[in-house]
């Protein structure tokens, strides 16, 4: 019997650890490629995907960083008027609100961090995609300009 106890707590143990390490994994966010056009050319963005209830209302709260090259894109699955917030995002933000067809609505250049002020589309759209602030004038982005991405029929 003293033989297989030790023998089940190493089994208990490489089972803990072959877990911890599926949930390490499957923390990393997965990154699609959307690309911009603006009238200083195609520009590439890796962003995560908040396509359900609870990834859209957490967004990008808590974060402290974000690459440079990084986003996040919110599908909203129909297109219809829509209201953002800052509520505990910690990283300034350019929202980048988007038609159904691809076509960049509105844009809310540097977001306050942690305001609950509501910031609104203007007019429907499909989607957002959040960058860090200063991106938006970076690229020269404004409204007419084409995101490229699976979400958007084009």
């Amino acid at each position: 019997m003293s033989a297989s106890r030790p023998f089940s707590l190493l089994r208990v143990l490489t089972l803990f650890c072959a877990l911890a390490a599926f949930c390490q994994a499957r923390a990393e966010p997965t990154l699609e490629t959307v690309r911009i056009v603006t009238a200083t050319g195609e520009h590439v963005f890796k962003v995560e995907i908040a396509d359900t209830p609870k990834t859209r209302m957490r967004g990008l709260m808590f974060r402290k960083s974000m690459p440079q090259d990084q986003g996040m894109l919110f599908d909203f699955k129909s297109e219809e008027p829509v209201s953002m917030w800052m509520k505990n995002t910690h990283i300034p933000l350019d929202m980048v609100f988007v038609a159904h067809d691809g076509r960049v609505a509105s844009i809310a250049a540097d977001t306050e961090p942690f305001s609950e002020k509501i910031i609104s589309s203007g007019e429907p759209a499909l989607a957002v995609i959040e960058l860090n602030a200063g991106a938006a004038r970076r690229i020269s982005l404004a409204p007419g300009d084409m995101v490229r991405h699976r979400l958007f029929r084009q």
